[in-house]
């Protein structure tokens, strides 16, 4: 794909739809969290507890449908099982960034720096992937991220009572501030933008390499 297609791409067209949904997921699970709705729905444990309402569900439904959008607007990659090759080796250099640091030392600011360091790792790798795909979760992975990031802000300060202020366990006391910065801004802006990118571009990779494929036999049994 040529720099001049891949910059004729309107993403913010493309991933305003999904951007919308996102947020919308996010207020509610705001919503219920704040109202003490069912924990299985609205976890307030650190990280979320995997409850069934969050936004982290929606990257490979988004994943896919970028994907499909993509290859139908002329944006489609050379193959989709290597996009979802490259993907699994995104979270295998991410991974081996993440053990090393951890065999260097175990303090929380280590550790913070070893899911920066295997983020941006895996951002890079899955650079080198799908042009178009990576370049349309990375907006989307952004624009649905950032309210998450503000919204750990005001949580922090007001000590609301939902996930969105706690930190992994044995993260050390710390100011308003810092502990968002540490706990919210960071991760944020770095973890949750490369697994966006990673799982969502595995996904989309699989479904681009399965359509096409059910289009070739559909073909031949024209």
């Amino acid at each position: 794909m040529t720099s001049s297609s891949l910059n004729a791409l309107n993403l913010r067209q493309l991933i305003l739809v999904p951007a919308l949904i996102s947020l919308g997921v996010t207020l509610l699970r705001l919503v219920g969290e704040l109202n003490r709705w069912s924990p299985l729905l609205f976890g307030r444990e650190a990280g979320g507890g995997g409850a069934i309402v969050g936004i982290s569900w929606l990257i490979p439904i988004f994943g896919i449908y970028f994907a499909l959008k993509l290859v139908r607007m002329g944006h489609g990659p050379g193959s989709g099982w290597r996009t979802a090759g490259v993907s699994l080796l995104a979270l295998l250099v991410a991974a081996v960034v993440i053990v090393a640091m951890y065999l260097i030392g175990q303090s929380f600011v280590l550790q913070a720096a070893s899911g920066v360091l295997g983020a941006l790792a895996a951002l890079y790798v899955m650079s080198k992937s799908w042009p178009a795909l990576f370049k349309t979760l990375l907006c989307y992975a952004f624009a649905v991220r950032i309210p998450v990031a503000i919204i750990m802000l005001f949580a922090i300060y007001g000590n609301w009572g939902t996930h969105y202020e706690l930190g992994a366990p044995g993260t050390p006391e710390m100011t308003p501030f810092v502990k968002w910065i540490a706990i919210g801004l960071i991760p944020q802006m770095t973890a949750w933008i490369a697994i966006t990118v990673v799982w969502g571009s595995l996904f989309g990779g699989i479904a681009v390499a399965l359509a096409g494929k059910g289009a070739k036999q559909a073909a031949q049994t024209a």
